[in-house]
């Protein structure tokens, strides 16, 4: 019995495999929010600073994600342009329909209003300190010219509050609040006036941990019950570790993400949760492998690859130098 070595795919197995997969449905048509080489360019005493450098990203409608990063990678500024806050320099953003490129001035004040919810890492940011929790709430519905009576604006403040387990707060202002309860009131705030996506930058970042984990449960509630699509920027594992999508963010692009899923064991009926990273590729085909394996292998400037049948191996450069 004679064997062969396995040889890579022909160049007409990968063209087929390019075929089959350019006819699946795109992650983009369903895309709640789209980001396409995106580019934000800060100047300062004549200094040009990258915050973003072709950062592309997509998030399905009624998705609960998180965002990571170091400081000063550019999951805050990617916040701002989302909330409507700033303004992108070149590439493209989509924000459920709205592009946020074009907008003018009064365009974004509306997406604000309607489009989008925003809850600040400063609970004290979030909340007007002489009106109530329920007139915080009910604020943004007069702001925005709703039609609806003040007796339904009030109720919607009042369902929304009770909710996120904080009814009791509905007569109190900020001061006379903890920080976790302030929290989960600007979240109800941020919900009012039924937002496509709910954007929030490090809200537990002022929290304990056993707080924190209350915030985290209001917005899980808030996509649950709502089907309100909510992204988290966070440097909290414990919060990035609790939903099912977790997008890093490295020197101004999207390099690595983390899916969770939950499997069941067919005999004992024990659900675990199997997590397993993937690395971006953009449209050139560059891909940002994570720092610490490529340290660990002591991988620089170069490394060896080889196309397999089914995957691409990447190795350490082992080649002589003269």
């Amino acid at each position: 019995m004679t064997t062969t070595e396995p040889t890579g795919p022909s160049f007409a197995d990968l063209a087929e495999r390019a075929a089959a997969r350019r006819d699946r449905p795109a992650y983009g048509h369903d895309a709640l929010i789209t980001c396409d080489r995106l580019v934000r360019i800060f100047s300062a005493d004549g200094v040009e600073v990258q915050a973003l450098q072709g950062l592309d990203l997509l998030v399905r409608e009624g998705e609960l994600m998180a965002l990571v990063g170091a400081s000063g990678s550019g999951k805050s500024t990617l916040m701002n342009i989302l909330a409507g806050l700033d303004t992108p320099t070149a590439g493209a953003a989509r924000v459920s329909g709205h592009d946020l490129l074009t907008m003018n001035a009064k365009d974004r004040l509306r997406y604000r209003r309607d489009t989008v919810g925003f809850v600040w890492q400063q609970t004290a940011r979030n909340l007007l300190p002489y009106l109530t929790a329920a007139q915080n709430v009910t604020l943004p519905m007069q702001l925005t010219g709703t039609r609806k009576s003040r007796r339904a604006q009030s109720e919607r403040a009042l369902e929304l509050l009770e909710l996120l387990g904080v009814a009791d707060c509905r007569a109190r202002r900020p001061y006379q609040m903890s920080g976790g309860q302030q929290q989960r009131v600007a979240i109800a705030v941020a919900l009012a006036n039924a937002p496509a996506v709910l954007l929030a930058d490090e809200p537990t970042g002022e929290l304990d941990s056993h707080t924190a984990e209350q915030i985290f449960a209001a917005f899980r509630t808030a996509n649950e019950h709502l089907g309100t699509t909510v992204v988290i920027v966070t440097h909290d594992q414990a919060v990035a570790g609790e939903v099912r999508r977790t997008v890093a963010i490295r020197d101004g692009r999207t390099s690595t993400e983390v899916l969770r899923r939950t499997e069941v064991d067919a005999t004992t009926g024990h659900e675990t949760v199997v997590a397993r990273e993937y690395a971006m590729l953009d449209r050139a085909g560059r891909l940002q492998l994570p720092a610490e394996y490529t340290e660990a292998l002591g991988m620089r400037d170069r490394v060896a690859l080889e196309l397999e049948p089914d995957h691409i191996g990447i190795w350490p450069d082992d080649s002589e130098h003269g």
